[in-house]
């Protein structure tokens, strides 16, 4: 039985007084970590956000500091209490099937319409398929605004277009559709990861289409409609500047095979 070490060490320079969000602590972790924060070297609080914990475990911390440079670690060593995920409820399909910022749905139905086949599992397994074959994975070619319609169209992108356009492939044919910020043991390059969901029946079914971790080894952080629900880190108010990133995720086993194609339900 594999057990995931995962964790992020980001630096900040903070030129004013800032507040900072972050969402970088495993979901429903109940042991095994530690999330602190240095301005200069010396320690600053870290406050979890009430109420941030949601029913799938993911977390808001904040903290509020001045000018300097801040380092914010986050490690876990121990397994997530995982129990079976909640069926989706009906509030769930609708929310997931709304348009959102990154997952412009209601422009994609014509397209879409391409993948429909018999049930619903075979056409998420062709929009999957054919987003990962149908993209080439380049760091260069997407920046913050870039939505599912700008990866279509441009056939490049990173994990979060990937996410995006299966997402919004998937609302578009009638299928609920979310993604899962998570932390990967086998990617390569290492950073945070961003996954698809999809409600078909009574499961949520994760889908990578990057391919590039076994969804089996998923460690789950935060779950939203797109990118702007789960971003890592969010200045609320200040200013800083992201300056470094590092970001853990291992196993103390064999990493699981996956083919892309079976059924995996993220915890």
């Amino acid at each position: 039985m594999w057990v995931p070490g995962v964790g992020a060490t980001l630096t900040y320079d903070i030129a004013a007084p800032a507040v900072i969000a972050w969402q970088i602590a495993a979901a429903g972790r109940a042991g095994g970590e530690a999330l602190d924060a240095t301005l200069d070297g010396t320690p600053v609080g870290i406050t979890e956000v009430a109420g941030s914990g949601g029913p799938l475990g993911g977390r808001t911390h904040l903290v509020a500091c001045g000018p300097g440079q801040l380092v914010v670690t986050y490690t876990s060593n121990g397994p997530s209490p995982a129990p079976r995920p909640a069926a989706p409820t009906g509030l769930d399909r609708i929310v997931a099937m709304r348009p959102s910022r990154y997952c412009p749905s209601d422009r994609l139905g014509g397209y879409a319409a391409r993948y429909r086949r018999a049930d619903e599992l075979a056409t998420v397994r062709a929009i999957v398929a054919d987003v990962h074959h149908s993209l080439t994975y380049d760091a260069a070619a997407t920046g913050p605004t870039t939505d599912a319609i700008d990866t279509l169209l441009a056939g490049r992108g990173v994990c979060r277009d990937y996410a995006h356009l299966t997402a919004a492939l998937c609302r578009a044919v009638g299928v609920p559709a979310r993604v899962a910020a998570v932390y990967a043991p086998g990617l390569d390059p290492m950073d945070f990861h961003l996954v698809a969901e999809t409600a078909l029946g009574d499961e949520w079914l994760v889908w990578d289409a990057t391919r590039l971790a076994p969804r089996q080894s998923l460690v789950r952080v935060a779950t939203g409609r797109d990118a702007a629900d789960v971003a890592f880190g969010t200045v609320l108010s200040g200013t800083a500047v992201l300056v470094d990133m590092a970001v853990t995720a291992v196993t103390d086993g064999d990493l699981p095979a996956d083919d892309h194609e079976a059924v995996v339900e993220l915890p």
